[in-house]
């Protein structure tokens, strides 16, 4: 009832401080869980669709993300009717957060730490679905024109402009960050001991989406940023991305150990063995990561078209009017001679 109230009367502070003291319990009461022992039977479509869980801090911070998106888009429109916010990116942010809903709330999380394959796919919805779909959304943007002129020159344009967002936006930065991410996370302890201890199983969750943000932030290139890409540079930023993700997925196919000792010491009685399992997780993102990156660079190479249409109709407009001028101070030039013609 609390926070009705808060979202009632416009308290997005006061909203956000709840949010915050929230946090902090369930962060304490989340590192005091236990994933548990494995299911006794194995995943199913049904399970998977319709096995839904509420892990309080997951659900909260999404249902928040969901009511601010909305009174900022409701914000905008309401002082820009002439321009509102564009349907399809308050569309693409949603879809993004039901992506991390359906990685985290529903019956993929119940097999997350019990199959390696299950896993990868959490991860592949974290960093090649869900990402991309927030940063299609333009969060920067929506928050530029709904804040007041004081907040976005006091607060958010010095942090656009601040020397590590700076560093960290750079694309090459930003490249480097995604696949050390990928890299790090497979091949060291974090992975592992995200498996036994619940809150390191977050922070890694959050490393993941932090670090696909990072990534997709200047690929899609509609919120501002310290570093723009033209196009050409764009596709080949997403294009030199997909073979160390598919040299990954080959490294783990390939691999003839367990990697992690987790899947190796469950004793599930059902499914494939741990190393067939992790041979299906180096597929699934070898294959599907292939799928979607290629999808990405379709998706960029028609927003490159467009913009070159785009560009070649305003040269048109351009040189129309341009023509339209000399016609006109042709015209004004021959009634000025004829004038003269006719004077005595």
């Amino acid at each position: 009832m609390t926070a009705m109230r808060l979202i009632a009367s416009g308290s997005i502070r006061s909203l956000v401080g709840v949010l915050a003291g929230a946090v902090l319990v369930l962060l304490g009461a989340r590192s005091a869980a236990a994933h548990g022992p494995a299911p006794a039977e194995a995943p199913s479509l049904g399970k998977v669709l319709l096995g839904w869980t509420i892990e309080p801090l997951v659900a909260l911070g999404l249902v928040v993300a969901v009511v601010v998106w909305l009174r900022l888009v409701a914000r905008v429109d309401q002082a820009h009717p002439a321009n509102p916010v564009p349907h399809r990116r308050t569309i693409a942010f949603l879809a993004g957060l039901g992506a991390i809903a359906f990685a985290l709330l529903s019956g993929i999380e119940a097999y997350d730490t019990t199959l390696f394959s299950v896993h990868m796919i959490q991860h592949i919805l974290l960093t090649l679905v869900a990402a991309p779909l927030i940063a299609l959304g333009a969060p920067i943007t929506l928050l530029l024109r709904a804040a007041t002129p004081n907040v976005r020159r006091r607060l958010i344009l010095p942090i656009l402009h601040s020397r590590v967002v700076g560093v960290l936006a750079f694309p090459v930065v930003a490249w480097l960050v995604f696949a050390a991410v990928m890299w790090g996370s497979h091949f060291s302890p974090l992975f592992d001991a995200s498996l036994e201890d619940p809150l390191v199983h977050d922070l890694e969750h959050a490393l993941y989406l932090g670090a696909g943000l990072l990534f997709w932030w200047p690929a899609v290139g509609l919120d501002p940023s310290p570093w723009r890409m033209p196009h050409p540079v764009r596709a080949m930023y997403v294009f030199l991305q997909m073979p160390q993700n598919t040299f990954l997925a080959v490294t783990i196919v390939n691999t003839g150990n367990v990697l992690y000792a987790h899947y190796a010491t469950l004793g599930r009685t059902w499914g494939p063995a741990p190393l067939e399992d992790q041979r299906i997780a180096g597929s699934l993102m070898w294959l599907i990561g292939d799928v979607l990156f290629i999808a990405a660079l379709g998706a960029i190479i028609a927003g490159w078209m467009a913009f070159e249409r785009r560009h070649e109709a305003a040269v048109i407009r351009r040189v129309e009017r341009e023509r339209e001028a000399i016609r006109a101070r042709e015209a004004r030039l021959a009634e000025r001679l004829a004038g003269e013609r006719e004077a005595p």
